[in-house]
């Protein structure tokens, strides 16, 4: 249990309490409350402290709320095209206001969930904004909560390109996009990355008429190449304009909209800018760097283990890189370390995130979602000669023909060896890459894959199918 508060001054002299517990968390989101819950049924005493309100990016301006607005897309586009399935029925606009409660409502009650839920567990709340001011010490205003050992998890904000100033009204970020009140006639993203595809698609089932802008070769440049020229063609067919290999160059704001310049002088105008070209670390201003935690390009520097620099300090979720190579910024990942450093804290064993075995999606129409290595990237990992695949069209599911969605399951495995990889666009596929993160994770063969019995007619047979086509005994395949 948390200790009798001390007391004591900080260094103006003003009087401070000081609380004594195992852990004391900085930041509620994801990362944050996963290693409050897992602690607290360890045994351990917590202080979870967060400035705005628990669940972090996530619940209120990442996952959950642009998940509901692309829902209500979906929505929005089944109504149009009803008379595909013999249904008579008319689409009569988007209602913002009706769009927002329905979206707020899903995360109001997540909230008060998760609010209960982290309170049953005797885990003192502290709303506020703490700061790092000893090496296993957090102010909040006037207070001090002291760990045995102390999680850091700030998480990310949106970033911005050097020179582009975001005003939120004609220049904007994703969190300015879940509050419009309107749907706009026409929108430039900048970046085909997950943020933006996800807009882009929304928007478009909206009505509005989106143009993304992609420095890379390809949206979605960290997916197997295979996916991203598949989303590709599924935006062109939307009618989802995109600019690839094109690197901003500046904005104007008019009487209308904004004008965005591309470095070969190209010019596109619409009526804002959506900046999705990232996120950063929320590390500034927090005392880290004060108290000895290593820090590299804003983001906090961890082992395997997401031990920092500093004795009995750990750090999770969107803020950190683990010995200085690029992150996950997943919340899943964050609930996953979280849990992990809990029980590292707890002395129990824990074996390091494998994070190539961390699914990931991208919850556009349609969805695209992959775990495992890319082919380029298990080329260069065992060599070109010692890898093989196979891609499985939808076209051959019968579940993805009652649903009139196109797209493929590709495979990439070691020759005469395990999955090395599982690359899936389509409609809904999201739901299917749990199977394959076991696939993945377990080091299957493609012929104990196919030998497992896929219910029928679902799409989890395209991932039975494709182990067929790999295991040499192809079922629904066309020579």
């Amino acid at each position: 249990m948390n200790g009798s508060p001390s007391q004591g001054v900080d260094r103006t002299g003003a009087q401070v309490s000081d609380n004594q517990s195992d852990l004391v968390i900085l930041g509620g989101g994801s990362g944050g409350y996963a290693a409050a819950l897992r602690a607290a049924e360890l045994g351990k005493s917590v202080v979870l402290i967060e400035k705005d309100k628990v669940g972090g990016t996530c619940l209120h301006r990442g996952c959950i709320p642009t998940k509901a607005l692309l829902h209500a897309g979906e929505i929005a586009d089944q109504a149009r095209e009803s008379e595909t399935f013999g249904v008579r029925t008319s689409f009569e606009g988007i209602d913002m206001a009706g769009v927002h409660k329905y979206k707020d409502g899903v995360v109001s009650k997540n909230h008060k969930g998760l609010t209960g839920l982290i309170r049953s567990r005797g885990i003192e709340i502290v709303e506020g904004e703490g700061r790092l001011v000893a090496p296993r010490t957090v102010q909040v205003g006037g207070d001090t909560y002291t760990g045995t050992n102390v999680v850091l998890a700030t998480g990310s904000y949106s970033r911005s390109l050097p020179g582009l100033d975001v005003d939120g009204e004609r220049v904007i970020t994703s969190e300015h996009a879940l509050t419009l009140d309107h749907v706009p006639e026409s929108a430039i993203v900048l970046g085909g990355g997950v943020i933006g595809c996800e807009f882009a698609s929304a928007w478009t089932s909206f009505g509005a008429k989106v143009t993304i802008v992609e420095a890379l070769p390809h949206l979605l440049p960290t997916e197997d190449e295979a996916n991203s020229k598949q989303l590709e063609r599924a935006f062109r067919r939307r009618k989802i304009d995109f600019k690839l290999g094109a690197r901003f160059a500046g904005v104007e704001r008019t009487g209308s909209g904004v004008t965005v310049t591309l470095e070969s002088g190209e010019t596109l105008s619409a009526e804002l800018l959506l900046v999705a070209v990232g996120r950063g670390p929320v590390s500034a201003g927090l005392g880290y760097e004060e108290q000895g935690v290593r820090i590299e390009r804003g983001f906090v520097v961890t082992d395997e283990y997401l031990r920092t620099s500093v004795d009995g300090v750990y750090a999770v979720g969107d803020l950190i890189s683990i010995n200085g190579g690029p992150h996950l910024q997943l919340a899943h990942v964050g609930f996953a370390e979280g849990i992990q450093v809990a029980e590292h804290i707890a002395g129990l064993p824990v074996a390091p995130i494998d994070y190539a075995g961390v699914p990931r999606i991208t919850y556009s129409q349609p969805e695209v979602a992959s775990v495992g290595l890319s082919e380029a990237l298990a080329a260069e990992k065992y060599g070109a000669d010692a890898i093989t695949t196979v891609t499985y069209d939808l076209s051959g599911n019968g579940r993805s023909a009652i649903l009139n969605t196109k797209g493929a399951v590709k495979l990439v495995a070691a020759k005469d060896g395990p999955v090395l990889g599982v690359h899936i666009v389509g409609d809904r596929v999201g739901e299917l890459i749990a199977e394959a993160q076991l696939i993945y994770n377990w080091e299957a063969l493609p012929g104990e894959v196919a030998a497992l019995i896929h219910p029928h007619p679902t799409q989890s047979e395209a991932i039975g199918e494709a182990h067929l086509l790999l295991a040499g005994k192809p079922l629904h395949v066309h020579d």
